[in-house]
C-alpha cells in the first residue's frame, strides 16, 4: 500500500493564530500518524514576556528553545513503526526566528550560537508548510480563542514575525517549503477547504519555496 504522503516528517508553520495546531489534529484523526504538538503553555515566562518583553525576552526564548529541543529529540529519535508519518505544528527553526525579532543584538548572537549547537541533532523536515493569513485575520483568531497571555499581542508584532519567516524562506534550498495563502479560509468548519489544504500537502514538491493561494 502506498503511503498517504510522500514525506515522513512534515512541519506545519505559521504565525500566531494561523491554525497550525487545529490542522495537525484534524490530520491525525484521519491517519495513523505521529503527532508532535508545541507545549507553549508550559513556558512559565510567557505571560511575563507579553507584559514586559524587554525584561523577559531572553528568558522566554531560552525556555522555548530548550523545551522544543528536548521534545523533538525525544519524539524524532523514537520512531513509531506503526505510524505512516510524523507531523508537527512547529519546527525547531521557529525558535531562532522568534528570537531574532524579540532579542537585542548581543542577546541574539549568544542565542544563535546555542541554537546552532542544538540544531545539529535535529533532522530538517521533508516538507515545511507555512499557513499565511493577514494580520487582521490573525488578530481575530487570537481574540476568538481568548487566551489571557495573548491579550497583549499586536498586529505590529505579528507583522514582524511574518516578515522574519519570509526572509528565512528565501534561503531554503534543501527541502520544499509550501506557503499556503489562507486568509479567511476556514478548514475547521468547511470540509471542502480542509480537503484542499490536505491535497496540497500530498503533492510532491522540489526543494525551495512554492506559493499557493486558497483565499476566498
Amino acid at each position: 500500500m502506498n503511503p498517504p504522503f510522500p514525506y515522513q516528517y512534515i512541519c506545519i508553520e505559521g504565525n500566531i493564530g494561523a491554525g497550525k495546531t487545529s490542522f495537525v489534529k484534524m490530520l491525525q484523526k484521519q491517519y495513523d500518524c505521529k503527532l508532535i504538538l508545541e507545549q507553549f503553555d508550559e513556558n512559565p515566562f510567557l505571560n511575563l514576556f507579553y507584559e514586559d518583553p524587554d525584561t523577559y525576552a531572553f528568558t522566554v526564548e531560552l525556555f522555548f528553545m530548550t523545551s522544543r529541543h528536548k521534545q523533538l529529540q525525544k519524539s524524532l529519535a523514537n520512531q513509531d513503526l506503526f505510524a505512516d508519518f510524523t507531523i508537527a505544528d512547529y519546527s525547531f527553526i521557529k525558535t531562532l526566528l522568534f528570537a531574532k525579532k524579540n532579542l537585542e543584538e548581543e542577546e541574539y548572537r549568544i542565542f544563535q550560537k546555542l541554537h546552532a549547537v542544538l540544531e545539529q541533532s535535529h533532522p530538517s523536515p521533508d516538507l515545511m508548510v507555512y499557513f499565511h493569513r493577514s494580520t487582521d485575520i490573525l488578530m481575530k483568531n487570537i481574540r476568538k480563542r481568548n487566551r489571557d497571555f495573548e491579550s497583549e499581542i499586536t498586529e505590529e508584532y505579528l507583522l514582524k514575525i511574518q516578515n522574519t519567516y519570509f526572509e528565512y524562506f528565501r534561503n531554503i534550498l534543501t527541502y520544499p517549503v509550501v506557503i499556503i495563502d489562507l486568509n479567511t479560509v476556514d478548514f475547521v468548519a468547511n470540509e471542502k477547504s480542509y480537503n484542499m489544504v490536505h491535497d496540497l500537502i500530498r503533492k510532491k514538491y522540489k526543494p525551495g519555496v512554492h506559493r499557493v493561494s486558497l483565499i476566498t
